[in-house]
């Protein structure tokens, strides 16, 4: 039984405890009658485990989202779309839809507690760096949603990814590479398109062959879905998953192509 299913079937005993859980509960408290603090029996899952890493992903994902997307003072349309986007991408039920944007307004309130839940999602993680990176990746496009990423965003992503483990410089190099990705899907202009799929893969435009080839293979390890969602994605999930590294095949073709004429 998935993640999900746990949680509709009222198998509560591996809940997360802490501000992961207390958001989530909150949250179920609004479809189930049973409050979690009665709850005891069920499948207790230890930290690690498939289906607890997968709740907290999910869990985590949205109510960061709409933390970041209220930073600047408001909620603007473009952010609000990439988090509907997001929801259809991983083809939610009506419930499951209802439960993300519940977890999305939490985020925005006031006291939302962004250090502490960024500490237990790392610890839920349990060293998965490709899944942090794949957690980080959404907040950043939430960042950027809006076409821009101002100071104090950028101060904020910093933050994030300093809770997470990730240095300056590999955010610095995240950024580029989703600039660049948010580039290559947009843009009409061959020549746009081109200079996007080098940021997208993370390489300069001089760079060698070689050195395209390990970019390539690194990205596509990094962002393949079957290895992502047996290290803890949600299964919803795994079309972003595929959709990133389908981006990232196209870019390294259309760069090989450019090569060769």
């Amino acid at each position: 039984m998935s993640w999900w299913g746990k949680v509709v079937g009222g198998t509560f005993g591996f809940m997360l405890g802490g501000p992961l859980g207390a958001l989530l509960g909150a949250v179920l408290g609004n479809y189930f009658d049973t409050g979690l603090d009665s709850v005891g029996s069920g499948d207790f899952l230890g930290r690690g485990s498939t289906e607890r890493v997968q709740t907290a992903f999910f869990t985590a994902t949205f109510s960061v989202m709409g933390y970041i997307a209220k930073s600047d003072g408001h909620v603007s349309r473009h952010e609000v779309e990439l988090a509907e986007r997001v929801m259809e991408q991983m083809r939610l039920s009506p419930r499951q839809r209802q439960v993300a944007i519940d977890l999305f307004n939490a985020g925005k309130q006031d006291g939302f507690p962004l250090f502490q839940v960024l500490d237990q999602f790392r610890q839920e993680a349990a060293r998965r760096s490709t899944l942090l990176q794949m957690f980080l990746e959404i907040v950043i496009a939430t960042a950027f949603a809006d076409g821009k990423l101002d100071a104090r965003e950028r101060n904020l992503l910093q933050s994030i990814a300093t809770q997470l483990g990730f240095s300056p410089r590999q955010l610095d190099q995240l950024l580029g590479r989703i600039s660049g990705q948010a580039q290559f899907a947009q843009t009409e202009s061959s020549e746009e398109q081109l200079r996007a799929a080098y940021k997208l893969l993370g390489v300069s435009e001089g760079a060698g062959d070689a050195e395209l080839k390990k970019a390539y293979r690194r990205q596509m390890n990094q962002h393949h879905p079957d290895k992502l969602v047996a290290k803890g994605l949600p299964d919803e999930m795994m079309d972003i998953a595929t959709r990133k590294a389908q981006e990232i095949k196209a870019a390294y073709e259309l760069i090989k192509s450019s090569r060769a004429t």
